[in-house]
């Protein structure tokens, strides 16, 4: 369809304002939290995304009565009437987003049972959903696999249990979160991910009634409570979207202020963007951030989990990082196929090289494994625009950097992609002087 395809005319800068809402790692998971609450829950700053609109939809599926509140992006969560869904209503959400995992522990709890159909997401790497089923089977659920989906049994109530994860995934950790605050007992969950959403959805649980306690040692203790209430919560910015303007500023010459984004969550971020040669100052009410003029400087980097440098932040960078002067090293330490991006914008004129060995000194899953997990960028580069093909939520924002950095005009396919994590984009690339259209638009122009 021709509204998937987005015409870019690159070449100029961004330059004003744009606002970031609720985050996409954490909003979706709040909505499935409200499951747990025997009274309604209140949701705010809920961006206008795809993966809420699914989970809303998976929701609703189960008998929860969703409607927006009185004030801008409110969700208003109500879970009295929890029932089963139609098997086949819920396979007609697989493929669109991995949030149906994490529905597992609540409706254990709340029905006994629950189904879970097969899991989309982006290809940027293993995320092995078996850890999850294994998970759950500690915690005393049964578990068939069929070739339409999952299904998960709890025959008497989820027991607490100690669960070490091999490595501190964000998802397994939301999933032992979610599935023992109402188990039996204490659970204890050790090398657990701490990222600022999994803090954020531990403030609402905290606020339906949930014990749980964060340690300084990725050691999160939860004691099971019988029953949970409804909450009322504002979602914390999405640090990771203020990031990717923050890069499209820097990519273009521009200056963008990114209203909602917020320091705290940042800051590790904000350092790397300083020592590549971008501006910015924080206030009250968000982040500017601009290209000062001048050299942009090369520089190592290496992804980690929080409180490192985020997987999600490296795509748009490495956009701009080959603006940069010299040799810039990036080591991807998370995803093992996230630099697979970087083909296209090497049609565009970039030169990167990628590298199977571990181009930097954080401990990596990767290196003996034969993964292009490593790359050398050498800039400064010249784009120029091409045709580009979006493989991922962030890798397809990045394209989208490099077209408005190109000279020349870019034709970007699979554009839909983007919704799901990037609300009102294509309104906030015109509100920033992008010259975007869709071929739908040139034809009623025709």
């Amino acid at each position: 369809m021709t509204d998937d395809v987005l015409l870019v005319h690159g070449g100029n800068p961004l330059e004003g304002e744009i606002r970031v809402r609720g985050a996409k790692n954490l909003v979706p998971k709040a909505m499935v939290a409200a499951l747990l609450g025997q009274g309604p829950s209140r949701l705010r700053n809920v961006p206008d995304i795809r993966d809420v609109k699914v989970v809303r939809g998976l929701l609703q599926l189960h008998g929860v009565t969703v409607r927006t509140g009185d004030e801008d992006g409110e969700l208003i969560l109500d879970p009295s009437h929890v029932e089963s869904a139609n098997v086949a209503d819920i396979d007609a959400h697989a493929g669109s987003s991995r949030i149906p995992i994490l529905f597992c522990g609540p409706l254990l709890h709340r029905l006994g049972h629950a189904f879970i159909p097969g899991l989309g997401g982006c290809d940027i790497g293993g995320r092995p959903v078996d850890f999850h089923f294994e998970v759950l089977r500690q915690f005393g659920a049964s578990i068939e696999k069929h070739p339409q989906g999952t299904y998960l049994v709890a025959p008497q109530r989820l027991r607490g249990t100690k669960i070490e994860l091999p490595y501190p995934s964000v998802g397994a950790t939301e999933q032992v979160l979610l599935t023992a605050v109402l188990a039996e007992g204490v659970t204890e969950l050790r090398n657990a991910a701490i990222e600022p959403e999994i803090v954020d959805l531990i403030c609402v649980l905290q606020k339906m009634g949930a014990i749980i306690t964060l340690g300084t040692d990725r050691t999160i203790l939860i004691t099971g409570v019988d029953e949970l209430n409804g909450y009322t919560h504002r979602a914390l910015p999405d640090r990771l979207e203020a990031a990717s303007w923050a890069c499209a500023a820097l990519a273009t010459k521009g200056d963008i202020y990114v209203r909602g984004a917020r320091q705290l969550e940042m800051m590790t971020f904000l350092n790397t963007f300083r020592k590549v040669g971008g501006a910015f100052e924080v206030d009250d009410e968000g982040i500017r951030f601009w290209h000062p003029g001048g050299e942009l400087k090369a520089i190592a980097l290496e992804t980690d989990v929080h409180p490192g440098f985020q997987t999600d932040w490296q795509q748009p960078l490495v956009v701009a990082l080959t603006q940069a002067t010299g040799l810039s090293i990036v080591h991807e330490t998370v995803y093992e196929s996230r630099l697979g991006f970087t083909g296209a914008l090497n049609q565009m004129g970039a030169h990167i090289q990628l590298y199977r060995e571990c181009l930097g000194a954080t401990p990596c899953r990767f290196g003996a494994r034969n993964f292009l997990h490593s790359a050398v960028v050498s800039g400064p580069s010249k784009l120029i625009g091409a045709e580009l093909v979006i493989p991922d939520l962030r890798g397809g924002f990045s394209y989208l950097i490099a077209a408005l950095a190109a000279e020349g005009t870019s034709t970007v396919h699979g554009i839909d992609l983007i919704n799901r994590g990037y609300e009102n984009f294509m309104e906030k690339l015109r509100d920033l002087g992008a010259h975007v259209e869709l071929p739908s638009e040139q034809l009623v122009d025709a």
